[in-house]
Formats: structure tokens, C-alpha cells, sequence
């Protein structure tokens, strides 16, 4: 409900054009990280992400922050055999034949953050209750109440994909491990696994490109869990860093995500505004050495 009447008074000042997207990022910086940013002569990784929110050339953002078409994407790059089969596509909840639907899959918006339904037994799914998620997650404008007006041009829908199978994920996860790739213009630099996903939790770890683990550089909260035992380094290593590598070339910083199942690699999805450019999971200096890593046009003057 307050999140509700939130949504609605910013979208109210915005029509009345008291609030711009700008005004609402800087608020919601201020807010996440409790420091007034400098978008205009950014240094860390937070305000160079909302530089180029901005003032940069976000004309494929609407593409690449797209679950739905960003899969063309993937194919286009050779990497459709990292693409989880895709079960369905519609623009309405009205238009699922739910009947059609396997057992198993995991349902989501193109365009969303969270919203993520994954059905591991048809026959006990509350479909009504999910019919009535989706249609409210369809509706959400996150590029108004976020500050990331790229998300204004995604037409919203809603795909199924398989269920990938987690029994045989590392460290007995609950969840598929997800390694989120830090790329800088094509350059793989750091990884950020979350496994043991709860909708409240999980465990994460940050490693570098030597897979050594660098708790120094997290800040631990009760949603953000210092792990007991470390990730252990992927088969597949030299795999996943060519997937995320390919796939993060032309953008000065972007956050690739793949998972690992019996090793082979599959797509997650590209996020170019991680946590909307206020993370607040990590340590300034990591975030301040982030920065250096990314180039932006004003970096080359």
C-alpha cells in the first residue's frame, strides 16, 4: 500500500514535471546511499552508472535490458546454445493457456525486477493469485519510481522459460548459482555469485578473474549473507568469462548474468543499471575502484 501511494505521488510530480527522472534518481541515491551524488563529474561506479543513465548513449539499453528481445541479442553473438528454452511469450495474462504450460518453468516480466514466479509443480500452483501478480507487475512503471527512464521504452510482456534443474548446484544450493560478471567495454574483471536465494536473503561472494575470494569488499547485512564455504571456480570457467566478455563489448561497464547447470552455460540477462545505480552491497573502495574501470566519453577528454 505505501509503496503504492509512493509510486503515485511521484508520478503525479513528474506529470507536473516538478520531478524529472534526474531529480528522482538524485533523491533516491540520497536515499539509498545517504550522500548527495555528482551525476555531472561522477568518480564511482554508482554515479558514472547514472552518468550514463542520463547523459551517455543509452540507445540499446531499451534492447539489452529487455528479457524478451534481449535474446536475439544473445543469438546474434553465437550464443544461442546458452539460451533457456523459452516456453512462452504474451502480452496479456488474459493470453496464457495455462493448460499448455509443462510442470515445470519460471514466469517473469520482460521488464521486471523481482517479480519472478518459479513453478516447480503445476498442479499446486495458485493460478488465480498469479494472474493477479503478473497483471499488477505489467502495470508498474519501475522508470518512473527507479530513475531509469530506459525502462519507459521496453513494451512490457510476460515469457515462461524451463525450469533449469538445481540438485546438482555447488555448495548444495537451494537456488541456481548466479554469476553476475562485471564487464568494463568487453573486459571480464569480477564476479559476483548469489546462491541459497530466499525472496528475502542469500548468500553472495565476490571474487576476481584469479577466483580469489575478496570479503573486504562487501558489506554484509541480513539480506546480503557472508557465505560459511566459498564458490567453488566453474569448469567452465574460460566459457562464462567468453560469454559475458562478448556479450558486455561496446558498453563501458555492464553486469552480465549467467548460470551453470552440469556445466554448461546459460543466459540470465544483461543489467546496465545494477540495483539502479545505488548499490549499497558494496564497500566505497570497491566501488570507487569499479569506477576507475569504467570509461566514459568525458574520461577521454
Amino acid at each position: 500500500m505505501m509503496k503504492s501511494l509512493i509510486l503515485f505521488f511521484v508520478q503525479l510530480l513528474v506529470t507536473l514535471k516538478v520531478l524529472t527522472p534526474i531529480r528522482v534518481a538524485r533523491l533516491k541515491f540520497w536515499y539509498k546511499l545517504h550522500r548527495w551524488p555528482d551525476f555531472e563529474h561522477p568518480k564511482d561506479l554508482n554515479e558514472k552508472i547514472n552518468w550514463m543513465k542520463f547523459y551517455g548513449d543509452t540507445s540499446q539499453w531499451p534492447l539489452l535490458a529487455d528479457k524478451y528481445r534481449v535474446r536475439e541479442h544473445v543469438k546474434e553473438y553465437g550464443f544461442e546454445d546458452c539460451l533457456i528454452p523459452l516456453v512462452g511469450k504474451w502480452d496479456t495474462v488474459e493470453e496464457i493457456d495455462w493448460d499448455s504450460l509443462p510442470q515445470q518453468f519460471v514466469m517473469k516480466c520482460n521488464n521486471g525486477s523481482g517479480d519472478v514466479v518459479v513453478c516447480k509443480d503445476k498442479s499446486k500452483l495458485d493460478i488465480e493469485a498469479t494472474k493477479q501478480h503478473f497483471k499488477k507487475c505489467l502495470h508498474e512503471q519501475l522508470s518512473v519510481l527507479s530513475g531509469e527512464p530506459h525502462y519507459a521504452h521496453i513494451k512490457p510482456c510476460i515469457i515462461a522459460e524451463r525450469l533449469l534443474d538445481t540438485s546438482t548446484q555447488p555448495c548444495n544450493s537451494s537456488s541456481l548459482v548466479d554469476y553476475k560478471i562485471w564487464v568494463f567495454n568487453g573486459k571480464p574483471m569480477f564476479t559476483w555469485c548469489t546462491w541459497n536465494r530466499k525472496k528475502y536473503h542469500a548468500n553472495v561472494a565476490l571474487y576476481d578473474m584469479n577466483w580469489d575470494f575478496h570479503p573486504e569488499w562487501s558489506v554484509w547485512t541480513s539480506h546480503y549473507i557472508k557465505p560459511t564455504e566459498q564458490m567453488p571456480k566453474p569448469k567452465c570457467f574460460d566459457k562464462l568469462m567468453e560469454v559475458a566478455g562478448k556479450l558486455g563489448e561496446g558498453q563501458p561497464v555492464a553486469r552480465i548474468d549467467l548460470y551453470i547447470v552440469d556445466d554448461i552455460v546459460y543466459f540470465g540477462e544483461i543489467t546496465m543499471t545494477s540495483q539502479g545505480g545505488y548499490q549499497d552491497f558494496y564497500t566505497q573502495e570497491f566501488l570507487d575502484m569499479m569506477g576507475e574501470l569504467t570509461i566514459l566519453p568525458i574520461d577521454k577528454r
